[in-house]
């Protein structure tokens, strides 16, 4: 790849930093994966960094912008609640919340530490082999069967309209003349 006069260099942080806020992302436009287009002048409208148009670098902090998992987000509460009839002491209660939110969050980041990389990989597999499947074979399959039957498809076109219409035509002229008048008694 050749290097123009006018090309700009990109620094990319990929640290954990809270340099955007939620708010930020949520004013963009478009999808919140895509980063935006950025265009400075008329001439340079065709050519872009393709940095500023990658669709594979999601957003840290929108990590689920279509609301996939709202079925998940689970607290204390929501699991564990003493009726006022048998209670236990304040700090039972203030260390068994504590324990709880402290066991999910880290047998949560242990349990994907250990099943998100592979399960991406295998994933990334799946999709890249059904795409491929869908692309090259079924798609031309269709194509070709679609071509192939349109003798077929002119056929029924024919049949429907000779056939079918004028009875079901007559049909609801006939049961038209029905009318259901409801009243309250």
């Amino acid at each position: 790849m050749m290097r123009g006069e006018d090309s700009e260099e990109v620094e990319i942080d990929l640290s954990d930093s809270d340099a955007g806020t939620e708010e930020d992302f949520e004013e963009r436009d478009g999808p919140l994966w895509r980063a935006p287009v950025v265009l400075e002048d008329e001439d340079n409208i065709h050519t872009c960094n393709l940095v500023e148009i990658s669709d594979t670098r999601p957003l840290i902090n929108a990590r689920d912008p279509r609301g996939i998992n709202e079925c998940l987000q689970v607290t204390f509460e929501d699991v564990i609640a003493e009726p006022v009839s048998a209670r236990s002491t304040d700090k039972v209660w203030f260390w068994s919340n504590a324990l709880f939110e402290v066991c999910r969050l880290w047998v949560y980041r242990v349990v994907s530490l250990l099943l998100a990389l592979p399960m991406a990989v295998l994933s990334g597999l799946l999709f890249a082999v059904l795409s491929c499947f869908h692309i090259w074979m079924v798609q031309p399959c269709t194509r070709c069967t679609l071509i192939g039957t349109r003798w077929l498809q002119s056929l029924w076109a024919v049949v429907l309209e000779v056939v079918a219409r004028p009875l079901l035509t007559s049909a609801g002229r006939c049961c038209g003349g029905f009318s259901i008048h409801l009243a309250d008694e």
